[in-house]
């Protein structure tokens, strides 16, 4: 598990959801439990918005597919002990630019689910010493290892949410 000052500390609420142990095998069960999930939601119930100006289920699936897509290039880019400062995101615009709701659930749960197997892949191949390597991103500082952290417990905020609010 990452230590506090691995990461920038809005990460935290984040990586104190994801369980201790391994983070890889994490990853593992979460892309199964997901996907029985997103299997269980109709096209019509992924239109849903529990207000007027919150994301649709099909939205939040989006996200986690370019958060993911993003925070695993950021760990690919500090395994491999490249220097460069990496740049933020802002997730309403790449959510309103994804167009997701013009596309099927169905679609956008299998580009998310090939990032995951592709993020597994990226983390089971690492060398042991790659997990400590970080760099800069958001102009702060992070690992690979609570990158590895930032993705499962993102998954789970997220996942929470379409339970509690969403009625998935």
């Amino acid at each position: 598990m990452p230590a506090a000052g691995e990461y920038l500390a809005y990460y935290g609420a984040y990586t104190k959801l994801a369980p201790e142990g391994d983070i890889v095998e994490t990853l593992r069960r979460q892309h199964r439990e997901c996907q029985a999930l997103y299997a269980g939601i109709t096209e019509a119930h992924a239109q849903f918005r529990p207000v007027a100006d919150e994301w649709s289920i099909k939205q939040v699936v989006g996200h986690l597919a370019d958060t993911e897509r993003i925070f695993s290039y950021r760990a690919l880019v500090f395994a491999r002990a490249d220097a460069v400062a990496l740049p933020g995101m802002e997730p309403d615009p790449y959510v309103v630019s994804g167009a997701f709701d013009a596309r099927t659930l169905v679609d956008i749960v299998s580009e998310f689910s090939h990032l995951r197997a592709a993020t597994i892949a990226l983390f089971n191949g690492l060398p042991d010493d790659a997990w400590g390597r970080g760099g800069t991103a958001s102009n702060a500082h992070v690992t690979v290892r609570a990158l590895a952290w930032i993705i499962a417990g993102h998954e789970l905020h997220h996942v929470q949410s379409l339970k509690d609010k969403y009625q998935v």
